[in-house]
């Protein structure tokens, strides 16, 4: 059985408070990603996804200077990179959500995406489960 650790993303760009919606969107094209940490004094306070920014922010119609505080997601959960990939997929299942933050210490030290599930060859199952998990739940509520 895979640790997070051994299959999660290390290298996870963040953005502060002090940001706007519009530096978050530019880290997101620069770094082909539909998610961003907020951390603040090196802890994760929220994140802020792709949705984040078309729902809470484009479609109540806020400019790009908005601070990422007005339209992150701060029901924030968080894994560890001692958990094992079927415990994360399974949290990730429960919870409803495609990206996990990895927290040690309180501090960010990596992210894992069902897409990391899906390479390691140990978890394509779990990796399969909670994509219909989450996919399946979301189907239900909209």
């Amino acid at each position: 059985m895979k640790k997070v650790s051994e299959i999660m993303t290390r290298e996870v760009d963040f953005v502060t408070p002090l940001d706007n919606v519009y530096e978050v969107a530019v880290k997101m094209k620069k770094d082909n990603v539909g998610v961003i940490p907020v951390c603040e004094n090196e802890q994760i306070i929220g994140v802020i996804t792709d949705r984040d920014i078309v729902v809470r922010g484009v479609a109540e119609k806020r400019p790009g200077s908005t601070k990422v505080t007005d339209v992150m997601s701060d029901e924030l959960y968080t894994g560890s990179a001692d958990m094992t990939a079927e415990e994360a997929a399974d949290l990730m299942a429960d919870k409803q959500i495609r990206r996990l933050p990895i927290v040690e210490n309180n501090k960010l030290v990596g992210i894992i995406s069902l897409g990391d599930l899906s390479l390691a060859k140990e978890s394509d199952s779990a990796a399969g489960h909670t994509l219909s998990q989450v996919s399946e739940q979301r189907n239900q509520i909209q």
